[in-house]
């Protein structure tokens, strides 16, 4: 637990880097087209919880991961957003399944230690292009589900992205009191 703390306050982080594509304002709503390379992340899953019961815990175990709970006792920094992956009913709220990842720093990326918790696996993400929509606060499932309804209204029917998922972004430690960046990214589809 030390290593997760001393790893999330003291160690290095980065931002997962990409390419913009775009900053578009449509009805006064700012977002971002934005292209990220292929790459492996760290992965937990949960069904059965809600967004706002499990996302803290799922959190907990990636940055034990990365402060040095591993097979090699390696503690590799951080790397953010922490995206996790909601699958939203019809009526826009969210299911009780859902996928937490982390992008494993650049230094480790090439062979990142094995987890010592078997829920976390690494998974080797292809590249994706994203409507990315930011805003601040803490962010929980209401939060979330409002920003992304409002991507969604400003986006339009006829926008290219997949509508059975969405990504919550998180990009702070939950100590941080103020200043706080969160996102809702919208998978664009291939064409």
């Amino acid at each position: 637990m030390f290593g997760m703390i001393k790893n999330s306050l003291f160690g290095s982080s980065e931002e997962t880097e990409y390419k913009l594509l775009s900053s578009e304002t449509k009805d006064g709503v700012s977002y971002e087209v934005r292209r990220y390379d292929a790459g492996k992340y760290a992965a937990i899953s949960s069904e059965g919880r809600s967004f706002d019961q499990v996302t803290g815990e799922l959190v907990r175990k990636l940055l034990m991961y990365v402060g040095g709970t591993n097979d090699q006792g390696v503690a590799m920094g951080t790397a953010s957003p922490i995206a996790t992956t909601v699958f939203p009913r019809d009526d826009g709220v969210m299911s009780r399944r859902l996928v937490v990842g982390l992008r494993i720093p650049v230094a480790h990326q090439r062979s990142p230690p094995t987890p010592s918790d078997s829920a976390i696996r690494i998974e080797e993400r292809p590249g994706m292009t994203v409507y990315a929509l930011q805003f601040g606060g803490f962010a929980g499932e209401t939060e979330y589900r409002a920003e992304a309804l409002r991507l969604t209204r400003t986006l339009g029917e006829t926008a290219p992205y997949q509508r059975k998922q969405y990504f919550c972004c998180s990009y702070d430690v939950p100590i941080k009191p103020y200043g706080r960046r969160n996102e809702v990214w919208f998978l664009q589809e291939e064409p």
